[in-house]
């Protein structure tokens, strides 16, 4: 295993919505860790690079309904 952690900005302000999809995003396979930033504009994953790519956490997160662009 190959842990990797990214800093993704959050590309709109975090709500309850938001928070509840980032919350359930811990459960995609291959994720370890998903931590809001304490300026709650900024998330960091970490992840097993052997599961997924840097592309392919990012599909995911869009597809988790989080929007989100790498820092």
């Amino acid at each position: 295993m190959t842990k990797v952690q990214r800093h993704y900005e959050l590309l709109r302000p975090l709500d309850g919505t938001l928070l509840k999809r980032i919350s359930d995003a811990h459960g995609i396979y291959g994720f370890q860790r998903i931590e809001v930033a304490p300026s709650l504009d900024k998330i960091l994953v970490e992840y097993d690079a052997s599961r997924l790519t840097r592309g392919g956490v990012e599909a995911k997160l869009h597809g988790a309904g989080i929007p989100v662009k790498p820092v």
